[in-house]
């Protein structure tokens, strides 16, 4: 509400309006547009690729949140776009298949970029990813290997959190052999779901490509489209 205010302000203008207050959501979660930044061609249509892969894997999945908003202008947190998932409702718990999902939503836009040219692009998705994967051995109890037991403890969580394994150096090694194989699943589940929907892989990201930001509605309503 202060970022829409502050918009509102440099406008020259009394009242926030919807606008200023979607503006200000993307600004917390990615910062404020680079306007200044140029992409080359190249770069431009393996970034809409990119996050194409990620709404389209997402759209492919129950149980996933519905795609808001995708965009592929720069952000000053160095994102060169992003895709917007927005629950329905309010949301305290996550399932197992809704974490699985997740993951293979995070890897769906390396799994785009490999129709062209594997990028740097997928690094923070990499890292989200393997934190999720991580998080769901150790901390969920939604291994059948460790059962529910926490070989992960989290203090001052309110703090930033810092975690630190509990448990013993040949335990870690089963525990990274684990979260490989999790994000490697669900990497391959993205890879899959892309190459059967080819065609609206190649049109989604033409129409991005040209239009640099589209709603989720306009995403949905080419996705759906015969």
């Amino acid at each position: 509400v202060n970022e829409a205010a502050l918009r509102a302000v440099r406008d020259g203008r009394r009242f926030a309006t919807q606008a200023d207050l979607e503006e200000s959501i993307e600004v917390v979660i990615a910062g404020y547009q680079k306007k200044n930044a140029i992409m080359t061609d190249e770069e431009k249509k393996i970034v809409a690729y990119h996050e194409i892969g990620h709404a389209l894997v997402a759209a492919k999945q129950t149980n996933s949140a519905p795609v808001q908003k995708i965009t592929i202008v720069p952000r000053t947190s160095g994102a060169l776009g992003y895709t917007m998932q927005v629950e329905e409702g309010n949301h305290y718990l996550m399932s197992k298949a809704e974490m699985e999902n997740k993951i293979a939503t995070l890897t769906g836009g390396r799994a785009a970029e490999e129709f062209h040219s594997v990028t740097t692009g997928a690094s923070n998705d990499i890292e989200q990813a393997t934190k999720l994967a991580r998080a769901m051995i150790t901390r969920y109890g939604m291994s059948d290997d460790f059962d529910m037991v926490a070989l992960e403890t989290v203090t001052n969580q309110y703090l930033g959190g810092d975690a630190s394994l509990a448990c013993s150096a040949e335990t870690q090694t089963k525990i990274d052999q684990r979260v490989v194989e999790l994000v490697k699943k669900q990497h391959e589940r993205a890879v899959n779901i892309l190459p059967e929907n080819r065609a609206k892989l190649d049109e989604l990201a033409r129409h991005l490509y040209e239009k640099e930001t589209i709603t989720g509605e306009e995403f949905m309503h080419i996705l759906n489209e015969a």
